[in-house]
């Protein structure tokens, strides 16, 4: 491993194809972050056969074994330690944090999220775009904070939303542009230029 990347790792709940675009970006020794570690909360979730195939390690832990959401976060909380991480992506993870989690990973826990927040919170997300009517939508980073979607923005994509789309059309076209989104705002806060600072998004 290169000595001074940040040492990172990607939560995910199923097929992890943001998981794959950011471990190609990561290949790049002079990329300033490296995927450690894979963690899912779905046993057999195909992301970690991605991440087991491109050699990272992985851990797999099913919350439906911990009594509280607190109780599987302060499990979840040991293993990102043990593997000495100092910074989360989250990608397609299922689960809500408890808030002593996200405190704690305070500025170093990124999500992306298929809209243009702070338009289209919480789940099915493309319906939401698709019943509005919009004409654009597309794709954000965020640093989490304990309100759901609510986190200070890194980076955003628009993508148009054309005539006769589907949800599963829609879906595809955002996919597209979140794999060329998810790596560069992991670059940027991986680098420094980006910092969570009294609850804002600072640039530098």
């Amino acid at each position: 491993m290169t000595a001074g990347r940040v040492r990172t790792a990607i939560l995910i709940s199923g097929r992890g194809t943001n998981l794959a675009a950011l471990i190609n970006a990561c290949r790049d020794p002079s990329f300033p972050a490296e995927i450690v570690l894979v963690f899912s909360n779905v046993e057999g979730a195909e992301g970690l056969k991605r991440a087991e195939a491109a050699g990272v390690a992985t851990r797999a832990l099913s919350h439906k074994n911990f009594t509280s959401r607190e109780a599987f976060d302060d499990a979840v909380d040991r293993i990102l330690r043990e593997a000495k991480v100092s910074l989360i992506c989250e990608a397609g993870f299922m689960r809500i944090h408890s808030e002593a989690f996200v405190r704690r990973w305070e500025g170093r826990i990124l999500n992306i999220h298929p809209s243009l927040l702070p338009a289209f919170k919480g789940t099915k997300v493309h319906q939401q775009a698709l019943d509005a009517g919009v004409r654009v939508s597309g794709c954000t980073v965020h640093f989490i904070v304990p309100e759901l979607d609510s986190g200070p923005i890194i980076a955003q994509a628009a993508v148009p939303v054309l005539t006769g789309d589907t949800v599963e059309t829609l879906s595809a076209r955002i996919l597209e542009t979140e794999h060329k989104l998810y790596p560069e705002a992991l670059r940027l806060v991986a680098e420094g230029k980006v910092k969570l600072v009294n609850g804002r998004a600072v640039f530098s």
